[in-house]
């Protein structure tokens, strides 16, 4: 759901409802606490969060849902006790804005990702 006009995370944020332009906030927070060194950027048509590689991205997603994109397999395993009741789809964990994802599943999972992309 990214727009050819946003050059930035906080642009594209901008332009989503505020319930998911909650969540996705909180999503971001939740990234830089456990990679504080990331950079964001746009790759694969949405926001990724990257540090010697793409880590993960966000995007709002259809029928006022959003998405966190792992990725990683491997990842999503890590933090696979933090996520009872989510069912994610490949490396995708859609999710509603009134239902986050956990904050401790979204550190073990980034920080898992940060162990894959730093032993390439």
């Amino acid at each position: 759901m990214t727009t050819p006009l946003a050059r930035s995370l906080d642009d594209y944020l901008a332009t989503l409802p505020a319930p998911q332009r909650r969540a996705l906030v909180r999503l971001r927070k939740l990234i830089h606490a456990a990679a504080p060194e990331c950079e964001e950027r746009f790759r694969y048509g949405i926001p990724v969060f990257c540090e010697r590689g793409v880590l993960v991205g966000i995007s709002a997603a259809g029928g006022g849902a959003c998405a966190l994109y792992v990725f990683s397999s491997s990842a999503i395993e890590a933090a696979e006790e933090s996520l009872a009741g989510f069912k994610p789809r490949g490396n995708i964990i859609r999710f509603a804005p009134e239902r986050p994802i956990p904050a401790r599943a979204i550190r073990r999972m980034v920080q898992a990702r940060l162990a894959e992309v730093a032993a390439r």
